[in-house]
């Protein structure tokens, strides 16, 4: 079984998309089995975080942002791929620091998520996009 998530984003910062899994997965799915989720871009991430404290996700975001700062911080100034903007190439080191798939188990049709954790997807653009997440469950 497989279907596609759409992520609408309003720039950087981490978007839980778990009640839209759980959803899919109760319309498509009653047993058990290990879904996949796989994201379809090259500038944002796939996590599973805490999604009680919305400081959690302030964290992340301002952390990555302090550990990759845009192309315009001098730090920054041996980087080459610049002409998509400041936030592009920072974007794309911080996708190859964090996961782009990821396998959950789903018991009798549900996600097997800790109490406190929920998928995100990680937007590293400041732009807002539209973000494609391939989902695959195999039993």
């Amino acid at each position: 079984m497989a279907g596609v998530f759409e992520i609408s984003t309003n720039g950087q910062g981490l978007y839980e998309f778990t009640a839209q899994v759980q959803g899919w997965l109760r319309e498509t799915a009653a047993g058990d089995g290990l879904l996949t989720l796989f994201v379809r871009h090259t500038s944002c991430s796939l996590l599973i975080q805490e999604n009680a404290d919305p400081e959690v996700q302030t964290d992340l975001r301002n952390f990555f942002h302090r550990l990759v700062p845009p192309t315009t911080d001098p730090s920054m100034s041996y980087l080459t791929h610049t002409y998509e903007g400041p936030d592009d190439m920072p974007a794309h080191i911080k996708a190859v620091m964090m996961p782009v798939s990821l396998s959950i188990p789903v018991i009798e049709g549900r996600l097997a998520l800790g109490t406190w954790q929920g998928i995100y997807l990680f937007e590293h653009r400041d732009a807002p996009h539209r973000r494609q997440v391939v989902g695959h469950l195999s039993s």
